[in-house]
């Protein structure tokens, strides 16, 4: 560059090498100079249709065409980098906007994130609880939540509130809780389940209190737009965004133990503290519980799918508990591609196109009395096909004792039907 202009600044002048500086720089262009010694001295420019139907070069001679113009005794060429003719922008059609800043097209508006967290920030609240041990105090623990209905029902983790080595509330699950406005109250743990670490705090208040609304999780994809509201190291009213990077990650995944869990994976910034608060989509709706990050990575965020945590709501109301039923099956959904590539190993693999697939029972289980088999592939439960272990999970809901009908195929296209028993799974697992 240094040459091109020692060259170029000996024929032309200080101010022309500046117009062809600042034409190229505009442009988003190459400038060059061609000084073989058998032609001409010539300096090239590439620039934008757009750009070179608005330029204007003056004090210098004529335009000659849309690709060429003379600067004293360098030609200055202009080739095209368009991919596409230009368009004109003034004429494109205005994106209608509905009320909220999101555009009725389906596309953003530049508001959404902001819109969507100032509906629900008012009921983002913090939760501090005084931990004891042995009649000495140990330190306070800090959480997030949400206030879900105006009766002072509070939505958060069980880890935050309640005791996970004894299984017992601590401090006789008393909560001290601030909401966003500056109020504060003294919350009780009403319910608790450290299996899936949701846990529901109860306040009273005279006055109003804000809440959020529940959205649903079952139509989340990848890459869809989330905001993790809470309040990190106890820095209240924190917001952050990011995407979903998976809508399904499993708790064995983890390397969790115990019961099969599933969760919400989003690259949204979390950090203690966080805990509790909400994942609100972009139409200000609750569409999980922020629960837990990887401390060794960044962006490996982990929250409980709504859908899932409406369902232990239910059975806190039903059951002042969550009764989940024990089959002693370990499970696999089958489609297509793996079906097909367990019959290339096994020729005697059942002919089915969908199903659950039952690699494993445990001994001396429901399940195991029932005459399960590992092999068996599970196509009807409870007189309904099934696809999916959601599906059976659904189906089982909290039925306790109560026998069910199944129907399985095992090698050869052996049809079997069997009935199974649920018991009560053991909290511990």
């Amino acid at each position: 560059m240094g040459y091109f202009l020692r060259k170029a600044s000996s024929t032309l002048g200080r101010k022309s090498i500046l117009r062809i500086v600042a034409i190229g720089a505009a442009s988003y262009g190459l400038l060059y100079l061609n000084n073989n010694p058998n032609s001409k001295a010539t300096v090239k420019l590439s620039t934008t249709t757009l750009l070179r139907g608005q330029l204007s070069l003056q004090g210098h001679s004529s335009f000659v065409s849309s690709y060429y113009w003379q600067f004293g005794n360098f030609p200055l060429l202009l080739s095209r980098v368009d991919p596409a003719p230009a368009i004109d922008i003034t004429n494109e059609a205005p994106v209608a906007v509905e009320e909220g800043g999101k555009p009725s097209c389906g596309c953003l508006g530049k508001d959404y994130i902001v819109n969507a967290a100032a509906k629900v920030a008012p009921a983002v609240v913090n939760l501090s609880v005084q931990r004891e041990l042995y009649g000495f105090s140990t330190g306070r623990s800090m959480c997030s939540g949400t206030i879900i209905d105006a009766d002072g029902t509070i939505l958060t983790c069980a880890h935050g509130v309640v005791d996970s080595q004894g299984r017992r509330l601590t401090t006789n699950g008393k909560v001290d809780v601030t909401l966003q406005d500056g109020r504060t109250f003294e919350g009780t743990v009403v319910n608790a389940d450290l299996h899936s670490d949701i846990a529901i705090v109860k306040i009273k208040s005279k006055t109003p209190l804000p809440t959020a609304k529940l959205g649903s999780s079952s139509k989340l994809r990848p890459g869809d737009w989330v905001i993790a509201m809470g309040c990190p190291l106890t820095l209240q009213n924190t917001v952050t965004a990011g995407i979903v990077s998976c809508v399904d990650r499993k708790s064995s995944d983890l390397g969790l133990g115990g019961m099969r869990r599933e969760y919400l994976q989003t690259d949204c910034a979390i950090n203690a503290g966080n805990s509790g608060g909400p994942l609100v989509n972009i139409d200000g709706e609750i569409i999980g519980v922020n629960i837990m990050k990887v401390a060794i990575a960044d962006g490996l965020s982990f929250s409980i799918p709504i859908d899932s945590v409406s369902k232990i709501i239910e059975h806190f109301k039903k059951n002042g508990r969550v009764i989940r039923p024990w089959l002693g099956l370990k499970m696999l959904d089958l489609n297509e591609l793996i079906i097909a590539q367990l019959k290339e190993r096994d020729a005697k693999f059942p002919d089915v196109e969908k199903g659950i697939l039952v690699p494993m029972v445990t001994p001396g289980s429901p399940a195991d009395r029932a005459g399960f088999r590992p092999g068996d592939v599970v196509i009807e439960f409870d007189g309904k096909p099934v696809q999916s272990i959601k599906e059976i999970i659904g189906i089982m809901d909290d039925r306790i004792g109560k026998p069910l009908n199944v129907v399985v195929k095992r090698a050869n296209n052996e049809v079997v039907k069997l009935t199974v028993i649920p018991e009560e799974a053991n909290p511990d697992m």
